[in-house]
């Protein structure tokens, strides 16, 4: 019905002209690019390109914009995003050259989020052709919203909802088909403990370096450097800290420097906070061995007691007693930072909550805990609420139903532990563009997207739009 209207041709080289904008975010330089200075070239590339298309486009201050067709007072909605992550290492083809091979175009943002999103600019060039050469009147509004922000805290979407229209209804296109009905709710607990009462000690921390782990993030590498004192030995220390990596058998390597201190390096393997069982948390790992260590010289850091006794290498919350695991799945735990500055030690956690669990549940039980432990504290940010839209609502059941049309499959809409731009609005659910089964490539080196998945996207969100248009 559509496929004919698709610019093959156009739509590939278009990509491929967006994904060489590295729009990865940059500090405010000035209020004209509150989010760097590429990621306005994209936004100002896409638009264009919106227009010369023959939609309707605007640039809301850079923050965000818009290209949108149709009449009416009813606005349908699709929100994707233009930045991307910084690029990483090891890549086998330029980040930001948006090289074609093997029928892949490969490239940070090929597919989270810039080829979905071109995906579904002409998938709405296709509905807006096929109504003109048959006469068909188009009496709602399709806005296609384009965030600068998404990669970090969202600042675009904020923006947007305090300058202009919210859509009743629509998707976004940075995930996964056939379609994500549910998302765990968000939040990230701080333990803090205050640390100059024990700088006294015969070993004592100087520093931790986690090589600044982002929460959602399971940390590949931590470490820590020992200090010791009132004669302590360090030659003790490393072989001590030998032998209890002997028997946990952990990836932990030692480092002695200028015989004053011990440097204790701890490896993992990285995975998103969302796929904590996929990855080896290294921070974990460190805090198990510190707690051992420190107990070997008879002083208890509470924060580590704490630690070692209620989460260890638990990450589902088990021994915290906080999962209650329902239709979305468990709740997932990650370590994903640990620091040392002014005196503070700090753990962070990123965790995944099931969509009927309160936020207040997970804050009662970290606070309780606390209290169990001399001078630790806990406090929460990075809230996040669940996103649930009902497997039998129409958008669901639509959206699903024309994928396995698409596809000839019989795949049911899906719940995961990762956030999707659908937050951003109520009756919006996340609708590709990654197929089932399907290798995640988003925020990995050698990114890409393929050609024939993403004409297929196209072809999926032309007939989505054409269903929420006229039903």
């Amino acid at each position: 019905m559509f496929k004919k209207y698709i610019k093959e041709n156009q739509l590939i080289s278009n990509l491929q002209e967006l994904i060489k904008i590295p729009s990865v975010y940059e500090e405010m330089q000035n209020d004209k690019e509150p989010f760097g200075k590429n990621t306005v070239k994209a936004l100002e590339y896409a638009l264009k390109l919106g227009e010369a298309l023959g939609f309707r486009t605007k640039n809301i201050d850079n923050y965000c914009g818009y290209i949108e067709f149709g009449e009416g007072e009813e606005l349908i909605g699709i929100i994707g995003h233009l930045d991307v992550v910084p690029e990483g290492e090891n890549w086998t083809y330029p980040p930001f050259e948006a090289r074609l091979v093997d029928n892949k175009i490969y490239g940070r943002g090929a597919i989270d989020d810039k080829g979905p999103v071109v995906a579904s600019l002409y998938a709405m060039k296709a509905v807006m052709d096929y109504c003109t050469e048959n006469s068909i009147s188009i009496n709602k509004r399709v806005r296609l919203i384009l965030g600068l922000n998404e990669e970090r805290n969202w600042k675009c979407i904020e923006y947007y909802k305090q300058h202009e229209e919210i859509p009743s209804i629509g998707f976004s296109p940075d995930a996964d088909f056939p379609c994500i009905y549910a998302e765990k709710g968000l939040i990230s607990p701080f333990l803090i403990m205050d640390y100059s009462y024990y700088k006294n000690n015969d070993i004592v921390i100087t520093s931790i370096d986690c090589n600044n782990n982002a929460l959602n993030v399971v940390p590949k590498y931590c470490s820590c450097n020992i200090s010791v004192k009132n004669g302590i030995k360090i030659d003790d220390v490393n072989n001590l800290v030998q032998n209890i990596v002997s028997e946990l058998k952990f990836d932990i390597d030692t480092k002695i420097i200028n015989n004053t201190e011990l440097k204790i390096t701890s490896s993992g393997i990285q995975a998103h906070a969302a796929h904590p069982d996929l990855g080896v948390n290294s921070i974990s790992r460190l805090i198990i061995l510190l707690d051992k260590l420190f107990k070997n010289y008879n002083i208890t850091i509470p924060l580590f007691d704490l630690f070692t006794k209620y989460i260890g290498l638990d990450y589902n919350g088990e021994k915290l007693n906080i999962n209650i695991p329902d239709e979305s799945g468990n709740l997932t735990l990650n370590v994903g930072k640990f620091y040392f500055k002014n005196d503070d030690l700090k753990i962070g956690f990123n965790l995944r909550v099931p969509i009927n669990t309160k936020f207040e549940f997970i804050e009662d039980h970290f606070s309780t805990i606390c209290k169990e432990f001399n001078n630790v504290s806990c406090a929460f940010t990075g809230k996040k609420d669940p996103l649930y839209v009902s497997k039998d609502s129409y958008l669901v059941k639509t959206l699903c139903s024309i994928f396995n049309e698409v596809t000839s499959s019989h795949a049911e809409p899906i719940a995961i532990g990762g956030a999707t731009y659908a937050r951003a609005f109520d009756n919006f659910v996340s609708f590709g563009a990654n197929l089932p089964n399907q290798k995640d490539l988003c925020h990995q080196t050698d990114e890409f997207i393929s050609i024939d998945n993403l004409l297929l996207a196209c072809d999926i969100y032309a007939k989505a739009i054409f269903e929420l248009l006229f039903t």
